[in-house]
């Protein structure tokens, strides 16, 4: 099974929006909380800052990353597989191209925030390139502050990871 990814369109937007919800189900599940929301209109995310892709299967989308771009920060905000697709390297995919094209959009760093005991959270994305590190900036500190909020770390510890991203001039 080798996935197309391709820069997400409106068309894709249902598909987006339930492979989040599916995928959202193993968290759950994992984490027992006593509601959960659903997942963002994703119309939403398509037209926010930054840039959605997505992987098709026999045009069949399966998975995709959402990388916000604000100010300064490339941060990777949201990504999904569904569940019926997982552990065959989606994800792995999915994150390689967001760094990829993050790199040529002139970035050199992407972070992300993550559950850092959930085994496809935090340790997931150390097998990619993430390592640990502290929140730096207003937008990262902004993160930490609604996470608390909305109070996640009752189920888990929270962590923001980073990772360095080439240069499009070392991209091939």
């Amino acid at each position: 099974m080798s996935p197309r990814i391709r820069f997400a369109t409106t068309a894709d937007a249902t598909s987006i929006e339930r492979i989040e919800n599916d995928a959202d189900r193993l968290l759950i599940d994992r984490l027992e909380p006593d509601a959960w929301s659903q997942a963002p209109p994703s119309a939403e995310r398509i037209t926010d800052l930054g840039f959605v892709l997505v992987a098709e299967v026999d045009e069949d989308v399966v998975g995709f990353v959402h990388v916000l771009e604000i100010d300064d920060a490339c941060h990777l905000e949201q990504l999904s597989v569904s569940p019926a697709f997982a552990r065959r390297g989606l994800g792995r995919a999915l994150t390689e191209a967001a760094k990829r094209h993050a790199g040529e959009r002139g970035h050199s760093r992407i972070t992300l925030r993550t559950f850092a005991d959930v085994p496809w959270n935090a340790p997931f994305y150390a097998t990619v390139g993430f390592a640990e590190e502290e929140p730096s900036t207003a937008f990262h500190r902004s993160l930490v502050e609604v996470e608390a909020r909305l109070g996640l770390d009752r189920y888990g510890r929270r962590v923001q990871m980073g990772a360095t991203l080439r240069p499009a001039s070392a991209v091939h």
